[in-house]
């Protein structure tokens, strides 16, 4: 357990340090996955098992040496090499490996398939979100309306719809949100309640609020850096207070849930932590943060990828 974080007063004999006591924070993992594996991580990569094809891409955690031997690595399908631009590079495909293929988590599908990025349609560390996402959606009993932003390729979407949550899904790409749809019938889900907006996160969250739309969860994973569909700038740190302030706004009177994962900023926990206290301090509730991890089956390491703050009713 954590120790109390002491302010750098000065002491005096008349006045005792003040004393804070910090979050709890906690480690995310996901062990329930039968179609994904990370097999081992090291040297800025990551060895990783998409069903029966395996995949090397880049991570800047992943200072320390690799488990396994360089042979294990030599029988990846394909390795992104990334280029002098931030998210740019080439796949290098090294054995046969189809274009797109399917992968399951529980009742979930998705495709995996290469991108212009390192990106694969998935990110697997998430399945214990998408987890809690059912979780507190089923033990709300009563009809949840859902607002995901930024919701990429829907996986947390289609948690959300299969729990039985009716579901706003919004995401700046077009490409993303067919993608997102494909996923949806490879579900199952094709009849569930889901709008799929192409939009601005920020613009379109303050237009429900004008129109009076509310909402009893949320899905917030804002990227580092991004672009809307008319070209509006994205940048974390600039934007993300004032997207926060318009999530509030758009909140029904009985929330059930919100839940905020940021990706490649220099942020802690604990700044989500605060800031979701923040929005969430009219509500009686509990609110978790700390990091989400992949569990790596060669070296018994864990490996970083995001951190999260989550508050629940």
């Amino acid at each position: 357990m954590a120790s109390p974080i002491s302010t750098s007063r000065p002491q005096s004999h008349s006045h005792t340090a003040a004393v804070i006591k910090p979050p709890q924070l906690q480690v995310l993992t996901s062990p329930e996955w039968e179609d994904y594996a990370l097999l081992d991580s090291g040297n800025g990569q990551k060895l990783e098992r998409y069903g029966e094809y395996i995949l090397i891409r880049p991570e800047a955690e992943a200072i320390w040496k690799p488990a396994l031997p360089a042979e294990a690595w030599s029988k990846a399908h394909a390795r992104f090499q990334p280029s002098g631009d931030e998210g740019g590079g080439i796949w290098e495909v090294r054995r046969p490996l189809p274009e797109r293929w399917q992968v399951g988590y529980k009742s979930l599908r998705c495709w995996v398939q290469r991108s212009t990025s390192r990106h694969v349609g998935l990110f697997p560390e998430q399945a214990n979100q998408w987890d809690w996402i059912q979780e507190v959606i089923r033990s709300a009993k009563r009809p949840v309306n859902v607002l995901n932003l930024f919701g990429y390729t829907g996986l947390a979407t289609l948690a959300a719809a299969h729990a039985g949550a009716n579901v706003t899904h919004v995401d700046a790409s077009r490409k993303a949100i067919t993608w997102a749809h494909e996923n949806q019938i490879l579900s199952g889900l094709q009849d569930a309640p889901i709008r799929w907006i192409v939009d601005d996160a920020l613009k379109f969250t303050q237009r429900e609020a004008r129109r009076g739309r509310r909402y009893d969860g949320l899905i917030l994973d804002p990227p580092k850096f991004g672009r809307g569909p008319k070209g509006e700038v994205w940048e974390f740190y600039k934007l993300l207070p004032e997207l926060l302030q318009a999530c509030r706004a758009v909140l029904s009177a009985e929330p059930v849930f919100v839940i905020l994962t940021a990706y490649a900023v220099k942020a802690s926990a604990i700044t989500l932590y605060y800031a979701l206290s923040e929005i969430m301090s009219t509500w009686k509730g509990q609110i978790e943060a700390g990091e989400v991890a992949l569990i790596e089956t060669s070296g018994n390491r864990l490996l970083p990828t995001a951190i999260f703050a989550r508050w629940s009713a």
